[in-house]
């Protein structure tokens, strides 16, 4: 069964603090490669049958109305995995 992949991120003018907090975790174990973290969330949808653009466009008005809040995030990416 196909799956459809939803990427979430807070929108990129706004603080990030666990993200802030994971940076903060990583330069205290001398980790100093890594500038800055984000920290998103991905939502999977397995889908009953073949994808087709309805579907898409299905999963798009559901990303963008219940699995992502438009104030302060960003719905960045949707795929199909087969």
């Amino acid at each position: 069964m196909p799956t459809i992949v939803v990427d979430v991120m807070p929108k990129a003018e706004l603080l990030d603090p666990q993200g802030k907090a994971v940076a903060g975790a990583l330069a205290r174990q001398g980790e100093t490669r890594f500038s800055s973290v984000r920290i998103g969330k991905r939502f999977e949808l397995t889908v009953d049958g073949p994808v087709d653009d309805a579907t898409l466009a299905a999963a798009r008005e559901i990303a963008d109305s219940i699995l992502s809040n438009s104030v302060i995030e960003d719905v960045v990416g949707i795929e199909v995995v087969e």
